[in-house]
């Protein structure tokens, strides 16, 4: 590992340790993560339109026991886009390597939400190494396999509500989508607050790398003994549980976990059902 500098900004005091925000520059530009705790490494990687932040519930609830961290992906909050208007997957699980080798952590929990696990898929398929064990959350899989006209059809409904309404009306449209029919008005709060604040050319680079995906290639690289977990709401309606399941299917011995009721931000809706099953899975392979 290189090691390089790295910038840090003390956060507040939670209850279970002190929160920092972190900079450091990397090959295509500088990277921004959360972290908080010490210990074995759980490293986040949120969805598309979504942010370091939005982990609160984990960061505060696992960095008791646990060094938690949760990235910016390239064009979020702080961390600079690619150079690229296209980049493929593989240049994110790469920003993942670089950036785990700067924070110094050679293994690590791997923990992907939607977008998030199809750069976990590709980086554990990549690096196999270095994950001591990879959660899959409401699986965001990938457009490779559709037809190009549905490719282009989803990408440019993405494209065209940043485009045309702004992050912020974007985040009111899609926003109440990602939860659940008992979400409270805090929850729905959050995630509009979030995806409302993000870059239109980071969000926009991130669902060209949606609409170019491939989880299934990715699933069928892994090492048959890397532990694997699937989690998923039972009421999301973005990635429905049959597409969870599918990728539990092709992965045989996955374990899989459900959260009843909940919706596609699952890890917001139900924080403390969804950090137990990351602790029970995490805690037995340590």
């Amino acid at each position: 590992m290189v090691p390089r500098a790295i910038f840090k900004v003390p956060g507040f005091m939670t209850n279970s340790a002190s929160r920092e925000t972190s900079t450091v520059a990397l090959a295509h530009g500088a990277l921004t993560w959360i972290e908080a705790g010490q210990g074995d490494a759980i490293v986040l990687l949120h969805g598309v339109g979504s942010a370091a932040r939005s982990f609160d519930a984990q960061i505060d609830g696992l960095s008791r026991r646990w060094r938690v961290l949760a990235w910016n992906a390239p064009g979020y909050d702080g961390s600079v886009c690619f150079s690229d208007d296209a980049p493929p997957v593989g240049d994110y699980a790469q920003v993942v390597a670089e950036w785990l080798d700067a924070a110094q952590i050679e293994r690590c929990h791997l923990v992907g939400h939607s977008l998030g696990s199809l750069i976990a898929a590709r980086f554990a398929a990549d690096h196999p190494d270095r994950v001591k064990t990879l959660t899959l959350a409401s699986c965001a899989v990938g457009h490779a396999r559709l037809d190009a006209e549905t490719r282009a059809k989803l990408l440019a409904g993405r494209l065209d509500d940043v485009a045309t309404l702004g992050p912020r009306a974007m985040a009111e449209k899609r926003g109440p989508r990602l939860l659940g029919p008992d979400a409270s008005p805090d929850a729905i709060r959050a995630v509009i607050d979030v995806m409302g604040a993000v870059d239109p050319r980071g969000y926009a680079q991130a669902a060209r790398m949606l609409s170019g995906g491939d989880m299934f290639a990715d699933i069928a690289r892994l090492p048959p003994m890397m532990p694997v977990q699937i989690v998923y709401g039972t009421a999301d309606v973005i990635t429905p549980p049959e597409v969870n399941l599918r990728v539990a299917a092709a992965r045989p011995g996955a374990r899989v976990e459900t959260i009843d009721r909940a919706g596609h931000a699952l890890y917001l809706e139900a924080p403390e059902r969804f950090n137990a099953i990351l602790e029970t899975f995490m805690e037995a392979r340590r």
